[in-house]
């Protein structure tokens, strides 16, 4: 199965919630019109306009009961494609909503929306052309920023890996730390994480199974002073990566994050351009919170690009085009699992379909 099938099928809390909230928007709008439609023709100007009634094909149905029997408009729809309603005013403002609601954010779901009814105001829409102008739209957004991890000449890259507790670091460098060894390149991990014994014992069993050397600490030393022997043991080796793993931080935790800065100038001592790449990592469950993560860590670490993580369990994919409308940080890798195959360069077109519902 490609990665971006299972991207589609894991991603159905998402996608379930705009593409039936698409459903719903359009199908009230049909509602409407059908009842409106419908009182136009029950109810003549006169009781000379009355048509005359048509021959019975079948008994006549009790009176008591005509709410079962569909209106003209309703059969009509119900032989004829799915429901439509006019992209008018008020089913933007539904759209809106609904976008907002998927943790898009209000700026990006009102851009997103004005660019939908540009030139295409007051026309007939299903929900199936809703969906494809919303993933069109989405891709748009995230064309710009859908980069993979540069790969310098620089040896050795190093790469800082930086986010709150829970995010998914260690098991993101483990898999992109197997994935560039199996693309060639020599990979040193340095378990920054010195107060977590198991988000070492973590990166030792992806080093293992991936055959990078892991770089360890006793519990509760200095975590500056590890990443700066990792550097000399990553030069000393050759290696191409240097990937460093740095204990989860709230972004609220000033303590901790001036300890993240430390790490930053002891890593520049070495090397005055380094870390060359800090990656942020996000959980996809957070929602809105990622934007203020992205802010926090960008003004200490300086943040060159993001992975989100976790798509496959959450309602809130959308926080992702809100990230790439307001930061415009290249987007490197999206996860949806724990195995080394779910976590992939990020493809922005798939994403939006995975994202919409669109087959």
């Amino acid at each position: 199965m490609s990665f971006f099938k299972k991207l589609k099928d894991r991603m159905f809390k998402s996608a379930s919630k705009i593409d039936e909230g698409l459903d719903a928007i359009i199908e009230e709008g049909a509602a409407d019109l059908t009842q409106g439609d419908v009182a136009d023709v029950v109810a003549p100007a006169t009781p000379e306009a009355a048509p005359e009634p048509l021959p019975l094909q079948a008994p006549t149905p009790p009176l008591e009961a005509p709410a079962s029997k569909p209106g003209l408009l309703g059969r009509l729809i119900g032989r004829s494609a799915a429901p439509r309603r006019a992209l008018d005013d008020e089913m933007l403002e539904s759209l809106e909503e609904l976008l907002i609601a998927s943790d898009m954010g209000v700026d990006t779901a009102l851009r997103v929306t004005a660019n939908m009814a540009q030139g295409r105001h007051g026309k007939m829409m299903s929900a199936s052309d809703i969906k494809g102008l919303l993933a069109a739209e989405i891709t748009r957004v995230m064309e710009p920023v859908a980069r993979p991890l540069p790969i310098y000449p620089k040896k050795p890259q190093v790469v800082l890996v930086v986010g709150v507790n829970g995010s998914g670091k260690t098991t993101t460098i483990g898999k992109l730390a197997s994935q560039f060894k199996a693309a060639g390149k020599t990979v040193v991990i340095a378990a920054g994480d010195t107060f977590r014994a198991a988000a070492v014992e973590q990166l030792q069993i992806w080093g293992a199974r991936a055959g990078v050397p892991v770089l360890t600490a006793p519990e509760g030393s200095d975590p500056a002073a590890l990443a700066y022997d990792a550097m000399i043991r990553a030069e000393a080796d050759g290696a191409d990566l240097l990937m460093i793993d740095t204990a989860g931080r709230l972004q609220n935790r000033a303590d901790l994050m001036e300890e993240l800065a430390k790490i930053v100038r002891v890593i520049r001592k070495r090397d005055a351009d380094a870390p060359h790449n800090t990656l942020l990592v996000l959980d996809a469950t957070t929602g809105q919170n990622a934007l203020s993560q992205v802010e926090i860590f960008s003004k200490i670490a300086d943040v060159s690009g993001l992975v989100m993580t976790k798509l496959d369990g959450t309602a809130k994919g959308g926080v992702l085009v809100a990230l790439a409308d307001k930061f415009g940080l290249p987007i490197h890798a999206i996860g949806v699992g724990e195995q080394i195959d779910d976590l992939q360069p990020f493809d922005p077109e798939e994403f939006a379909k995975a994202l919409v519902g669109v087959e």
